[in-house]
């Protein structure tokens, strides 16, 4: 692979749900951070919608949407993200994972789920840059860590990494409107740990942080922080939250590296 001159930063980032894009506020947020970033030659995306062991890659051509949601008005399965492929980005993947003996295998058929295209949909709007999503083969946080820390070398070549998850999120816990006390609680522990790169207290979040099990129940959408972690490790002194505060009772704190 070809250095460039810049390396990109990496990303995690809270993507909410379909009705992000007529919250008065958010998709403002995700397009000034955009705005901000140097020009991606392209993006690859972990969302912790698609888990597929062992990890995959999705669509390299055309690459369609997955409405993987149910009983939200017609008008969200009407969203249109006509990214290209990425075919290039997919073989680096390759080289760079079974290098490492790590075993790669294609779903061609598998677009890009909410988790990916809701957020690109506000960042990158004219759908020009080329986008790979490859699934979450794990939700062991370390196992994840080592995954970005093979994919680290692709900042080099100008793409951009994203982990797409929420920063809480227990559905089934919000039982009345506002935040709830354990969605504040682990928000504000994870940004200080974020903050003191307290990087063994975040990989074992589920026992380390305040209301871990209420925040993430089940782990795959903090799971994506640890991809991101892991392809911005040397620089995790770096690392500022650009997105704060709560939808819906959710911390969509939202972190950039580099």
């Amino acid at each position: 692979m070809t250095v460039t001159a810049e390396r990109m930063p990496a990303l995690y980032l809270s993507h909410g749900a379909p009705p992000l894009a007529d919250d008065p506020v958010w998709p403002g947020e995700l397009a000034a951070w955009s705005a901000g970033l140097p020009r991606p030659k392209a993006i690859l995306m972990v969302s912790a919608h698609w888990e597929e062991a062992p990890l995959a890659l999705g669509a390299i051509e055309t690459v369609p949407l997955v409405y993987d949601f149910w009983g939200f008005p017609e008008h969200y399965y009407q969203v249109r993200y006509a990214a290209p492929g990425a075919p290039k980005l997919a073989e680096d993947v390759r080289k760079l994972l079974r290098a490492a003996g790590a075993p790669v295998q294609d779903i061609p058929d598998r677009g890009l789920d909410h988790g990916a295209y809701v957020p690109l949909v506000e960042m990158f709007p004219d759908a020009d840059i080329p986008v790979l999503q490859i699934s979450l083969p794990t939700l062991d946080p370390r196992k994840l860590m080592d995954i970005g820390r093979k994919l680290a070398p692709l900042r080099d070549e100008g793409v951009l990494i994203v982990g797409s998850g929420f920063f809480t999120h227990n559905l089934a816990a919000l039982r009345h409107a506002g935040t709830p006390g354990w969605s504040a609680e682990f928000d504000d522990w994870g940004h200080r740990a974020l903050q003191a790169q307290d990087v063994d207290a975040l990989l074992d979040f589920e026992h380390k942080s305040p209301a871990g099990k209420l925040a993430h129940p089940r782990t795959e959408h903090f799971a994506p922080l640890f991809v991101t972690m892991g392809a911005a490790e040397s620089e995790l002194d770096q690392g500022r939250s650009v997105i704060e505060g709560f939808w819906m009772g959710l911390a969509k704190r939202s972190v950039q590296f580099g």
